[in-house]
């Protein structure tokens, strides 16, 4: 594998730094974003090609104060309201956007916000993304949790009383191979009712095989929808082909998962457009399946290990909310999850308005769970984070401050019979 230095080497080889360089100066250098490589499946869909035509047609300078208006005026929201609702002629309607999106939550979720954790069982990856603190050639301590060492972490977290599961790997079949995976997912479903999973994409097959395993749902970020910007931020590795990234939920589907999520890492293009093309995502596949479940996320960028202090770009709190409510408005039925990636003072405002589902004893290194939640100094070792998160509540301290705010934390509403 042509970048299997990341496995041992303390730093990188004169080799590997050469190819980095000649990797980020010189496109030429890198394959075609657009092609799939040997092994992956390609599925017949009109939903890209109607997501992206929606997207690239999108110009939200030609929307007004009026055309904002209607859209909140009208019973349910079409694309087009949902275009005003996401343009800058809608800011000054936030708080009229919030009004509605709590009653439309309300509504279709009563008061009640789930719970989760996340799981990272390994953190080795095959790309070069120049924004993720896991990519090939970042310096960081790799790790790769056992059987045994999961069934651990596993067994700390349900024992917090946390019910559902979102197990994650970096992206490398080499190291994380869909087996593991699987086998990850059989000890989960001892341990947890619900149980998700944020792996790099697989192909129908595959992702038929993790479900009888165990697994619920896949989440899968397409991270921008704006192909020719992801093609200068995903150098190297499978997730250069943005085509498959696209498709894989739909795979996950056919494979006979319950439920996707779908999100965009806002900073990285234009926010606007990508939180339009994630929700219509979601609502074309909706109609295509309307018997799954289907979420959306919100996570802006955050600042990673060994790399510049990347902040969101041109997304700050008021606009990642008025992108919320819009989604909520605009998707009604649709789970809306914000992470640990945004503030607890936020995460505390947007579950009272949009959101549905937080995560709570968040850790995004590798084998550190029994430490955090005990306190306690382990000899063994753990894998560095893929990022820095903003909210470090518990469990324990989570549920406490929603039900203060009048709501009603749930860690798990489904039963298998």
């Amino acid at each position: 594998m042509e970048n299997q230095f990341f496995v041992d080497s303390e730093y990188l080889s004169p080799a590997a730094l050469a190819r980095k360089h000649q990797l980020e100066t010189d496109p030429a250098s890198r394959k075609n974003h657009m092609e799939y490589l040997p092994g992956m499946e390609i599925i017949e869909s009109d939903v890209r090609a109607r997501v992206i035509g929606q997207m690239e047609s999108y110009d939200y300078t030609g929307y007004t104060a009026k055309d904002v208006r209607k859209a909140l005026e009208h019973e349910t929201c079409s694309i087009e309201d949902f275009k005003a609702l996401l343009s800058p002629a809608a800011e000054p309607f936030l708080e009229q956007m919030a009004r509605r999106a709590h009653l439309e939550t309300g509504k279709h979720f009563g008061n009640t916000v789930y719970l989760f954790t996340p799981l990272y069982i390994a953190n080795y990856c095959e790309n070069y993304c120049v924004y993720c603190g896991f990519n090939c050639y970042n310096h960081i301590s790799r790790m790769k949790l056992t059987l045994e060492q999961i069934e651990k972490e596993m067994k700390v977290i349900a024992d917090s009383g946390m019910e559902e599961i979102l197990i994650l790997t970096g992206e490398s079949r080499g190291q994380s191979g869909v087996e593991y995976i699987g086998e990850a997912c059989k000890l989960a479903r001892q341990y947890f009712r619900m149980v998700g999973l944020e792996i790099y994409p697989v192909n129908t097959d595959e992702y038929r095989y993790l479900h009888e395993c165990g697994a619920d749902y896949v989440t899968v970020f397409q991270e921008t929808y704006d192909a020719e910007k992801y093609e200068t931020l995903h150098l190297f590795g499978h997730k250069r082909v943005w085509p498959y990234r696209f498709d894989a939920q739909e795979r996950a589907l056919r494979g006979g998962m319950r439920g996707v999520a779908f999100s965009a890492l806002l900073g990285l293009s234009d926010f606007r457009k990508d939180a339009l093309a994630s929700a219509l995502h979601v609502y074309y596949l909706q109609r295509k399946y309307p018997h799954a479940e289907m979420s959306l996320s919100c996570p802006r960028l955050r600042p990673i290990i060994n790399n510049e202090k990347i902040n969101p770009l041109d997304v700050h709190e008021r606009q990642l909310c008025q992108i919320l409510c819009a989604y909520r408005i605009f998707l009604p039925y649709v789970g809306i999850t914000v992470s640990s990636r945004e503030s607890a003072e936020f995460r505390n405002g947007i579950v009272k308005i949009a959101a549905t589902k937080v995560s709570a004893g968040v850790s995004t290194g590798i084998g550190d769970h029994e430490s955090k939640y005990h306190g306690t100094e382990t000899d063994e070792a753990q894998g560095d984070e893929q990022f820095e998160i903003a909210d470090s509540r518990s469990l324990e301290k989570m549920y406490q401050d929603i039900a203060e705010e009048g709501l009603q934390p749930v860690l798990n509403d489904y039963l298998y019979v």
